[in-house]
């Protein structure tokens, strides 16, 4: 096993009658960012908790270097974690708050400084963390979490009230850290941050993993053999293309997907017919189509579509 991985096998776990979890598994490997994904009650947050020691299982092991969270002396040096950007003591400065869990591991001052700068804290550093922003706190939490220099990074949400350029500097970040050869854990309901960040995706749905994957398969297997058609004469190629044998869905007034085509038989048959068109090209789904596609079945609670209005 590397040193820096996280190894979740076989969690099950209860609250009463409801099964939060129900056989978790996945690894999460040095050297690349893990995405983890999954609807409300997926069993997201009580993994990360059970691999931080912080809830207790029925039965399966979470072990971060081939040990128990338990069992790591001094463990922010083993991982980092940031479950909670609000868990901080409002009165204490960033700094103060930095020193108190420096000091508890035996760590120095001179270390709670560099990872203010590395952060992008340190002119708000010795301001009271109870005035900090959202995006602010989660700066000072992954601060926190880098203090011991741990080879394992876990943060769920990291995202939440980032601005813009918040945004851009963590996805940054985050991969910057795996480059380093860390194993990182991130845990997130933002796609599109998630899409530009991951490396490998463990989605969840009612406590088990449903999807363990790199982000390139997961993409490649939700575009399919689809391809995207602009075309002024919609209805005239759609007829053309589905008597070809394709199956033509219509996306918009001038767009279809077409499956069952190559793109250089599609044009050929609309030359042959004389259909105009602008744009051929292979369809490339987003993370939130194939995310979407897969826990179709484990949603916890689903809103009513809306109806269009009629005027």
């Amino acid at each position: 096993m590397s040193a820096a991985e996280i190894v979740v096998d076989g969690l099950h776990k209860r609250y009463g009658t409801t099964k939060a979890l129900d056989g978790m598994s996945f690894t999460v490997q040095p050297g690349r960012v893990t995405g983890f994904l999954g609807p409300n009650g997926a069993g997201k947050s009580t993994t990360m908790r059970v691999i931080l020691g912080l809830d207790a299982v029925d039965a399966g092991t979470a072990l971060i270097e081939g040990k128990p969270y338990h069992r790591l002396r001094q463990p922010l040096s083993h991982v980092g974690s940031l479950l909670d950007a609000a868990a901080l003591h409002p009165n204490r400065t960033a700094r103060n708050h930095l020193l108190w869990l420096a000091h508890s591991q035996g760590l120095t001052a001179r270390r709670v400084d560099q990872v203010i700068e590395q952060v992008g804290l340190t002119s708000a550093a010795r301001r009271k963390a109870g005035g900090y922003s959202l995006g602010m706190r989660q700066r000072l939490g992954i601060g926190a979490a880098l203090l011991g220099d741990p080879p394992i990074i876990m943060l769920d949400e990291p995202f939440n009230g980032m601005d813009p350029e918040g945004i851009i500097w963590m996805r940054g970040f985050l991969r910057s850290l795996a480059a380093e050869g860390r194993a990182v854990l991130v845990s997130s309901h933002l796609m599109s941050e998630v899409q530009d960040t991951a490396d490998q995706l463990v989605v969840a749905g009612r406590g088990k993993v449903i999807a363990d994957l790199s982000m390139a398969d997961l993409i490649s297997a939700a575009s399919g053999n689809r391809v995207n058609l602009r075309t002024p004469a919609r209805q005239a190629a759609m007829t053309v293309l589905a008597q070809a044998g394709a199956k033509v869905v219509a996306t918009g007034p001038d767009s279809v997907t077409v499956s069952g085509l190559s793109p250089d038989r599609i044009v050929m048959l609309l030359n042959e017919n004389a259909v105009p068109f602008s744009e051929v090209s292979a369809h490339r789904a987003t993370l939130e189509d194939a995310y979407l596609e897969l826990t179709r079945d484990a949603v916890e609670f689903r809103a009513a579509a809306p109806t269009e209005a009629s005027w």
